[in-house]
């Protein structure tokens, strides 16, 4: 199966909910996804990269009721407008970007079901759950708020506190009251389908205890819920928006979005075969034990990935558990936490609308919330894409491709490498291993900053060999000097292509394919160099500025 030690990676990206546009903070836990797709392929990996919009679960139909529609009709609507953002916008580079409401999925949520119902690991158990008299409805987790027993976070929703994170039961909040009317729900009997989550936690600690890779956020927070005990959780609703329940008399119940969802990645691993005409490539990728499997989300999205979806794994039986768990903290904006319904957000529309995708891609990397939380700021997206982004980077390469199309239209050879020239190839070469490695540990700050240190030493040696003067006491050596710096660019073009897809097609030929391993040519030759990037000017910044100052009052 594994040809000349291809290695066989499948990415996995958490599916946003097709309720509302995507802002700033979601493409920060998304990005991620894509900087190891396009980095596997480099290296040469056979890759499958998935994912989708989640377009089931009550965050739809709430916005649906507001609006007066089928739920359908808004989650196709932000499904298509997600799909022109992440992959015509910012150049997500999905294998297949699918929803929820395919019969394909459905078909397979289905038969997971049932599996670990004959297995027992499902089961059915009365219970109470919130009922609105004013509303006349049993109330699903996101139409119920209430205070969080554990931190006291008012806004605590019905199934989990986004303040600390704590998994909850609408029973445990305190004061609890219905979104919709602000009535106070009374608790009635219904009869639900159960996940016996803790028939698996000596699996899932022996599992947790060899995991490798795994961001610090995951490891810890996975380790806290396991300490605390595993609940067997309700996995149906009462509504009737979602994946029906493939047993007879349960017409009016629904299988709830948090095990439907992750069984995502799994139903549009095998819709992509079905598009590629071999219905059984994807057990290339499932069941080959020596795939690797990464999970890139946010941190709200981590008991999702470490406790339930590997618990439905191991259930099933016969696939892949989670290999990597990369999940991203919070970006916040000016401070405070995005909220759409406030106003205070920047949509991906709007930036996309406004500013060049590939800035966004190289400041979410550099400055976004990969280990801690982080603050976005659009004076600080404005000095950042100036100073680092053009000020550095695409200044280098904009001197070297100037002096070389005005003094030798012909191209330059690399004939004798003096003072620096040679330490900054070495240090080229080096980047390849350097940056690979952490891109695979998930660390894309630390592997952007090793690839962008290449320009600064570019800028230097071209300081320090001065070739524009050069060129007119001894144009040999100029010309030699000048051909270092554009085997670094040729390089650096390689080297950014996870991060920067489309600024690599402006550096390389873009004929050429891109390949994660070091590149010579005999002769370098650059045509009139075109702007790479932008500055972004004071008054654009100002009228953002304005957007989010009226949001607050």
């Amino acid at each position: 199966m594994n040809h000349n030690n291809k290695r066989i990676v499948f990415i996995g990206a958490a599916w946003p909910y097709a309720n509302q546009s995507l802002h700033l903070g979601h493409v920060s836990a998304l990005l991620g996804s894509d900087i190891l797709a396009r980095y596997f392929r480099a290296k040469g990996d056979s890759v499958l990269f998935v994912s989708g919009s989640d377009c089931h679960g009550t965050p739809i139909t709430v916005s649906a009721e507001k609006q007066k529609v089928k739920p359908e009709v808004i989650a196709q609507k932000y499904h298509q407008e997600f799909l022109k953002n992440l992959v015509d916008g910012l150049k997500f580079s999905y294998d297949n970007y699918t929803t929820t409401l395919t019969e394909n999925h459905k078909k397979i949520v289905q038969e997971i079901f049932l599996k670990l119902y004959e297995k027992g690991d499902i089961y059915t158990k009365t219970q109470e759950l919130p009922y609105c008299p004013t509303c006349k409805r049993f109330l699903p987790d996101r139409y119920i708020e209430g205070e969080c027993p554990k931190c006291h976070f008012k806004e605590a929703r019905g199934d989990q506190c986004d303040n600390c994170g704590a998994i909850l039961d609408p029973k445990d909040l305190i004061n609890p009251h219905c979104k919709t009317c602000s009535s106070q729900p009374e608790f009635r009997e219904s009869e639900h389908f159960f996940l016996r989550l803790s028939r698996y936690q000596k699996k899932l600690e022996s599992w947790v205890s060899k995991s490798k890779f795994w961001r610090p956020n995951a490891l810890g927070f996975t380790k806290k819920l396991l300490k605390e005990g595993l609940h067997d959780r309700a996995i149906t609703r009462d509504i009737d928006w979602g994946v029906p329940i493939p047993l007879p008399g349960y017409d009016e119940k629904r299988i709830y979005v948090w095990f439907e969802a992750v069984c995502g990645y799994f139903s549009a691993s095998r819709e992509w075969a079905n598009k590629e005409g071999q219905p059984d490539l994807w057990r290339e990728f499932w069941q080959n034990k020596n795939a690797i499997h990464y999970y890139v989300h946010g941190k709200d999205n981590i008991p999702f990935h470490t406790i339930v979806w590997p618990a439905i794994l191991m259930g099933y039986g016969g696939l892949n558990l989670p290999d990597r768990i990369i999940p991203s903290e919070y970006l916040t904006l000016k401070g405070k936490q995005f909220s759409k319904s406030r106003g205070w957000a920047v949509t991906l529309p709007h930036f996309l609308q406004n500013f060049d995708a590939e800035t966004l891609r190289y400041y979410l990397t550099i400055s976004g919330p990969e280990t801690s939380d982080a603050d976005f700021t659009w004076k600080n997206y404005q000095e950042r894409v100036n100073k680092e982004l053009i000020g550095n980077f695409a200044n280098f390469i904009h001197r070297t491709f100037h002096l070389i199309s005005e003094n030798f239209p012909n191209g330059v050879r690399r004939t004798n490498v003096r003072g620096n020239g040679q330490n900054l190839l070495e240090q080229t070469i080096k980047s390849y291993e350097t940056a690979g490695r952490l891109i695979e540990e998930g660390k894309f700050r630390d592997a952007l900053k090793n690839i962008f240190a290449l320009t600064e030493a570019g800028n230097q040696f071209l300081a320090e060999t001065e070739p524009w003067k050069k060129i007119k006491q001894d144009k040999a050596q100029a010309e030699s000097d000048l051909a270092v710096c554009a085997e670094v660019i040729l390089n650096l073009g390689q080297l950014v292509s996870p991060f920067l897809p489309q600024t690599a097609q402006k550096i390389i030929n873009p004929s050429d394919t891109i390949k994660w391993e070091y590149k010579t040519e005999k002769i370098y030759k650059f045509s009139r160099p075109e702007i790479i990037f932008k500055r972004i000017e004071d008054k654009q910044i100002e009228i953002e500025e304005e957007i989010l100052t009226s949001a607050m009052h």
